[in-house]
């Protein structure tokens, strides 16, 4: 295994999400990945960059275009980006097709990091380990899977993820 930097590019989503107990819902005040990385323990060499912070179902075309470009600018040939599980392989679908010679991961959490039960810490470090091994392309990984990015669909009913063909 190699231990190659790896670019994490944020933009938000559950793992971000914090409860506001004045308004009484989930929004965005900062991000929590410099903490998610101490409790998962990741020791390898980690470069942030915050792009957004936003849910996925707010994503339009800029948006997904400023996470193509914060790819395609990186140094690094290894990249996780943390992204809201609902559009996610919408946005798998753009950075695909662009040929980037990197690995490319995309993950996320369905219950939020300060949440107990949060799915966060284990998803990142699915992730990273992903990045790690996969050769270049664009991959989701999520629930202990890996899919390629045209071959992959969030299953609403089950709150999984699944491959479009088996």
């Amino acid at each position: 295994m190699n231990d190659d930097p790896i670019r994490l590019i944020i933009t938000g989503g559950t793992f971000d999400k914090h409860y506001d107990e004045i308004k009484g819902e989930l929004t965005f005040r900062d991000t929590h990945l410099p903490d998610i990385i101490k409790r998962a323990r990741i020791t390898s060499p980690v470069e942030l960059e915050l792009v957004q912070l936003i849910d996925s179902l707010q994503m339009t075309d800029e948006h997904r275009a400023a996470v193509l470009e914060a790819c395609a600018r990186a140094p690094e040939s290894r990249i996780v980006i943390t992204h809201g599980t609902d559009r996610m392989p919408e946005t798998a679908g753009v950075l695909g097709p662009a040929g980037l010679d990197k690995t490319i991961v995309l993950t996320g959490a369905m219950v939020p990091f300060q949440f107990t039960g949060s799915d966060a810490l284990f998803n990142l470090g699915s992730a990273f380990m992903a990045a790690r091994l996969l050769p270049p392309g664009v991959y989701i990984a999520m629930n202990s899977r890996t899919y390629a990015w045209d071959n992959v669909r969030k299953d609403f009913e089950r709150g999984v993820f699944r491959p479009l063909k088996e």
